[in-house]
């Protein structure tokens, strides 16, 4: 099935069909002119004024760890995984998970880990590029994650959803306050932002390295050991929020889900600079992911990054200034669209709470269950609905 707006299509086809060259040419040109931003020499411009309380969050405090009534564990010691719905180790299970930013333009490729995230956000930054939020769940055997970029104030909201210690390499000014607030426990491989001051999730120099065989700052990486030497010097909890009650709603052991709506065999989620595109495999029963006219693989494997479930959120986003930095609204709800195992199904999502997951509905009002496995959310902007191709 193959959804398509035809006067918009033609005008997509024409950008599309861009010299690969003039494409990465562009990228490359929009994010050289934010690096120097990125917590080195950050712009401090206002937030945009806004009187509508969709765009707004209260503060998160008093948080409880490690005393919650959880899922008994079975004999061999497994309950089932908040991140992909699979027994697991309930040490693991009951660990806060780790959320990474990791650089997707061209001069990052191939990134290094990925594939051991269990969840990953695609969301946009500047110039039509986009950044990745890796989540992982069990990544101790990892000595290289990366490369490490920086923060937008959205992806900390994304990692917030699922209790996760956030960990990121620079940050736009507009993260600097929810970064240095007790709601964030953030690993910072920058100690100081300009006109802003000390950056608290700073733990050392040793917790990231450079690589030499590619150029900063697409070049940062971290690992298992640095992390972990972070959480230690920071002293993190690493228990779960009491009130953490997971963020999707996973299929039963044996059980496979399906959606009634329509076959889905290539998703194009948009048309961000990266040229994004999953690619169904049925003899997996996974989503195979391509950017950049090519598959996209980890760098530790070879292997091309596949997902059990891909999930497209619909959010409100606006520009916070004149140099291009995005707010995007992550808790007033909106469209989405689920897919699994070829199949797919339209949905909205809500919020419980402005710091709580996001949980996807049927028209009737019923969560939708979603199979167990990695997945994917691609985060696109409420406005481009048009740029969307299922086929």
């Amino acid at each position: 099935m193959k959804k398509r707006i035809a006067l918009m299509l033609m005008c997509l086809t024409a950008i599309t069909a861009l010299p690969r060259q003039t494409i990465l040419a562009q990228e490359e040109s929009a994010q050289d002119a934010y690096e120097q931003q990125d917590g080195q020499t950050a712009e401090t411009g206002e937030t945009e004024e806004t009187e509508d309380p969709s765009w707004h969050q209260e503060p998160k405090t008093q948080i409880s760890r490690g005393n919650a009534q959880r899922e008994t564990a079975n004999q061999e010691g497994q309950v089932h995984s908040y991140l992909t719905g699979k027994l697991t180790s309930q040490e693991i299970a009951y660990t806060r998970p780790m959320a990474i930013m990791i650089n997707n333009i061209i001069n990052a490729m191939p990134q290094a880990g990925l594939s051991k995230a269990e969840v990953v956000y695609e969301a946009p930054v500047e110039g039509a590029i986009t950044r990745l939020l890796a989540i992982f769940e069990d990544y101790s055997e990892l000595e290289k994650i990366g490369p490490v970029r920086s923060c937008r104030d959205y992806f900390i909201d994304f990692a917030m959803e699922f209790d996760a210690l956030y960990t990121h390499y620079g940050q736009a000014v507009y993260a600097f306050d929810l970064l240095n607030s007790d709601m964030v426990d953030n690993i910072s491989g920058l100690q100081y932002q300009e006109a802003a001051g000390e950056i608290n999730g700073y733990a050392g120099e040793d917790i990231f390295y450079r690589t030499d065989d590619r150029p900063a700052p697409h070049n940062a990486y971290t690992s298992y050991e640095g992390l972990m030497r972070a959480v230690e010097r920071k002293e993190y909890d690493m228990a779960l929020d009491d009130d953490y009650s997971g963020h999707f709603k996973f299929a039963s052991d044996g059980e496979t889900v399906s959606y009634s709506e329509g076959t889905a065999s290539y998703i194009r989620p948009s048309l961000y600079s990266n040229e994004p595109y999953f690619q169904y495999d049925g003899e997996s029963g996974q989503y195979l992911r391509f950017q950049y006219g090519d598959a996209q693989i980890d760098e530790l494997t070879w292997n091309q990054l596949a997902y059990d479930n891909v999930i497209i959120q619909y959010c409100q986003i606006r520009p916070y200034d004149d140099n291009g930095y995005l707010d995007v609204n992550t808790n007033s709800g909106g469209e989405a669209i689920l897919f699994t195992r070829g199949t797919y199904t339209t949905a909205t999502w809500k919020k419980d709470s402005d710091w709580g997951p996001a949980r996807y509905y049927d028209a009737s009002g019923n969560e939708i269950t979603i199979n167990q496995g990695k997945t994917w959310v691609c985060i696109v902007q409420d406005t481009l609905k048009g740029d969307l191709v299922i086929e």
